[in-house]
């Protein structure tokens, strides 16, 4: 099973065995194979439903799942909560790395800690697995060779909700923008896909993040603007208070869409289908979509007090899979040494999981899988708790995530 373990504890652990059994023969005294994974995350915070306590879950299922087809090796969990802070989060990753084993770190869903954490693994030669933020700037101008972006990100999210929108009368635009690097990406990227299928973008309002609760003078602003599509470059409660307001000012009654480019399936719990429904989203996995991802749903609800799994949680199970195939496939001591060389067997082998499917990790360190466009349900529509999307279409992989040419990763051959 897996442990969630101070670093005192395993400390104290180890001396009381030593202590214990001073006979212990050579071979049995050979120390442990032991690969210790932090999940950096926000356990407390606008983000805590979709990553939170839910990716530690994630993070310890799959280490369960490996240690049952490999019992020579160990996997320690633990977990932190950097609130939301860079300062915050760097610090306790350089922490986990320099004083507490860490291997590998997961999750990381504020776009500026991952950006410091890149940095980081690649001065240590660890892993990061990010499986939570969004900027895409971490497969492109930021890219490294320590590092992997799981899930999704802001080109994708853009991708699919910004053409589909566009393409169904939405053509024009006014942004409600978290202040902060993830917001503006996911502006910017949305801008992009916005103008080029034919539309045009009328303005944009910045929030400052994190602390803003009340959006009404914003959205007074966005229907000023008299467009057709206001986009919600935010994400988690700073999304479901927009839209609970809008709701409130009767801002969909007038003909307005809202268009939640980061909206996940605890957002949507949160909003209610009444208010919720109608919005158009794109989400690399929902939980009711085949017998692979309702049973990994079954495992996670009951320590989640039934909520159903986000796709960050998904990615955080399907990330940690592969990168333990990686630690097993390069063998135990090549991966303790260099987390590059993990990172290496990442992008040369072929993902396969019940969540996400086959795909791989390019050699940008973005991983490629399908995403899918959804509808939230009206209320009568809604049969069952957490019965909550209407597939409208699946994006191939090829076509979901930003060209590898385009990106300016310094990784990639010309």
């Amino acid at each position: 099973m897996t442990h969630i373990l101070s670093r005192r504890y395993t400390l104290m652990g180890a001396a009381a065995v030593a202590l214990s059994v001073p006979g212990l023969s050579s071979a049995r005294a050979q120390p442990a194979k032991v690969i210790r994974i932090g999940v950096l995350t926000d356990l407390n915070g606008p983000y805590a439903a979709n990553t939170g306590k839910g990716s530690v879950v994630g993070t310890q299922l799959a280490a369960e799942d490996f240690m049952t087809s490999h019992p020579d090796i160990t996997v320690e969990v633990i977990q932190g909560d950097f609130q939301n802070k860079p300062d915050v989060g760097l610090a306790m990753a350089r922490d986990w790395i320099d004083r507490q084993g860490i291997d590998a770190i997961v999750d990381v869903p504020v776009s500026s800690v991952a950006l410091a954490v890149a940095g980081l693994v690649k001065d240590k030669d660890k892993v990061a697995l990010f499986t939570g933020p969004a900027t895409a700037s971490l497969t492109g101008s930021a890219c490294g060779p320590n590092h992997v972006h799981w899930t999704y990100d802001t080109w994708a999210l853009a991708a699919g909700t910004g053409r589909a929108l566009v393409a169904d009368g939405g053509d024009s635009w006014f942004f409600i923008t978290a202040d902060y690097a993830f917001g503006h990406a996911l502006e910017s990227d949305t801008t992009n896909f916005v103008k080029q299928a034919g539309g045009r973008v009328l303005g944009a309002v910045r929030t400052p993040f994190p602390g803003t609760t009340d959006f009404s003078s914003f959205l007074q602003q966005a229907q000023s603007s008299r467009a057709k599509v206001i986009g919600l470059a935010n994400a988690g409660t700073d999304t479901v208070n927009c839209i609970k307001q809008a709701a409130e000012f009767g801002v969909t009654r007038r003909g307005v869409r809202l268009a939640g480019l980061l909206f996940q399936i605890a957002d949507v719990h949160a909003v209610g289908l009444q208010a919720a429904q109608g919005l158009s989203l794109t989400e690399a996995f929902y939980w009711d979509t085949d017998e692979g991802t309702r049973a990994f749903s079954a495992r996670v609800a009951p320590q989640l007090g039934g909520q159903k799994p986000s796709m960050i949680h998904a990615g955080g199970y399907s990330a940690v899979t592969h990168y333990l195939k990686g630690v097993a496939g390069l063998g135990y001591d090549q991966a303790k040494a260099s987390g590059r060389a993990v990172v290496d067997w990442m992008k040369a082998t072929p993902t396969d999981d019940p969540l996400f499917g086959r795909g791989l990790v390019r050699a940008d360190g973005r991983k490629i899988h399908d995403m899918h466009l959804f509808e939230v349900k009206s209320p009568e529509e809604g049969k069952h708790p957490w019965d909550y999307y209407k597939h409208l279409r699946t994006i191939p992989a090829a076509d979901a995530f930003r060209p590898m040419s385009e990106g300016g990763c310094p990784l990639v051959t010309p």
